[in-house]
């Protein structure tokens, strides 16, 4: 089975513009991902304003790949995201899910 990662980068402020942006430039590349196997899709922190947004498309997206996954993890620092994409991996009944991590402090 494969695992993908799909960075997601480059996305408007504006919550409506980057689901726009977001359905436009990922979702056909995350859907043939999800159709060999499970999918990480990983968003940098944004205002909790996008959070409807990314949890919405993060569960269709999950629904349409069944029986493989989809998760959105919310983060940009690169252990944090090591290794939730660790604890991902063997958390077979975990899908659908968009998950925060803690931000870091600059």
């Amino acid at each position: 089975m494969n695992n993908a990662l799909v960075e997601v980068t480059g996305l408007p402020a504006a919550p409506i513009d980057a689901a726009a942006a977001f359905h436009r430039d990922f979702v056909d590349q995350i859907r043939r991902y999800a159709r060999e196997g499970d999918v990480v899709v990983v968003f940098d922190h944004a205002d909790h304003d996008h959070r409807a947004w990314r949890l919405a498309a993060v569960q269709e997206l999950a629904r349409e790949a069944a029986p493989h996954r989809v998760n959105g993890v919310e983060g940009e620092d690169v252990q944090q995201v090591s290794e939730t994409l660790f604890y991902l991996q063997s958390a077979s009944g975990v899908t659908g899910q968009l998950l925060e991590l803690a931000r870091t402090s600059d």
